[in-house]
């Protein structure tokens, strides 16, 4: 029996839908999530001011997306509902990154595999910040509701491979807030489509372990941008004092020389 003209292999389905959502993908600027000794830092190239790529879910979670925007804030407005739920349902505790990343995953899987709706262009990472650096968690979801656990660092957005590999021979997760930040600063310019990285052009936010209270996402602002990326001042070091050797005297001071009694001097 022949098929009909308008039908098309599953292989070619998935294939398709995969290379629009890629091509959406492309088009956005790559975001870095990765890493430091107090944290967990989320860095940008975002012009705008009020739409933003990274966000706070939770006490702990923090959310960075690429691609449509529209799509991605709705998934971000539905995590906060689901976090929010469970968290007065049971306990704040029982809100955690990997169960979200994994609602995520299946949210995304049946938006994909659903033939007659559109794919979401959109590729996002969930981050949870620990009590110690061992227990930092990332997540990586694609547009598939493919999940992936990130080590240290990642990147998204259309020039990822670029950007990931001229970030990986600085970066460190031991290092501070201000190294870390230069690091991925440095690594967003190897984007070829890239224009001046200035600090009005950056979107920062960490995941602050430190941070005095629940909420551990905050925002950088500007001024705190500039104090972070600007070069360390030289250090001064001190010259040494020249040492004249004690069986060596200055000439133009005579050497005194002292004299001991004895017993037989009769003094």
């Amino acid at each position: 029996m022949s098929q009909p003209m308008f039908y098309v292999s599953p292989e070619q389905q998935i294939k398709d839908r995969a290379e629009f959502a890629r091509a959406g993908i492309a088009k956005g600027r790559s975001v870095i999530i990765a890493r430091y000794d107090d944290g967990i830092l989320f860095v940008g190239e975002n012009h705008s001011r009020t739409l933003h790529k990274m966000a706070e879910i939770y006490d702990r979670i923090g959310f960075a997306a690429v691609g449509r925007y529209n799509e991605f804030e709705n998934l971000r407005v539905a995590g906060i509902r689901h976090a929010d739920i469970r968290g007065y349902a049971y306990d704040r505790h029982d809100v955690t990154g990997r169960m979200l990343a994994g609602g995520y995953a299946q949210l995304l899987g049946a938006i994909f595999s659903q033939v007659m709706e559109k794919p979401y262009e959109v590729e996002m990472v969930l981050a949870e910040v620990g009590t110690t650096p061992d227990t930092d968690e990332i997540y990586r979801l694609s547009f598939d509701g493919s999940i992936s656990d990130e080590a240290n660092f990642t990147v998204i957005g259309g020039a990822a491979e670029a950007v990931g590999a001229a970030m990986l021979p600085a970066y460190s997760p031991d290092l501070g807030l201000a190294e870390c930040l230069r690091v991925a600063i440095q690594a967003l310019i190897a984007d070829p489509r890239g224009t001046e990285l200035t600090p009005a052009a950056l979107e920062v936010a960490v995941l602050d372990r430190t941070r005095v209270g629940a909420r551990k996402f905050r925002r950088l602002t500007q001024e705190e941008i500039v104090g972070l990326t600007e070069a360390r001042p030289p250090r001064r070091t001190r010259k040494a004092k020249a040492v004249v050797p004690e069986t060596e005297a200055a000439p133009d001071k005579p050497v005194r020389r002292r004299r001991v009694k004895t017993a037989d001097s009769g003094e």
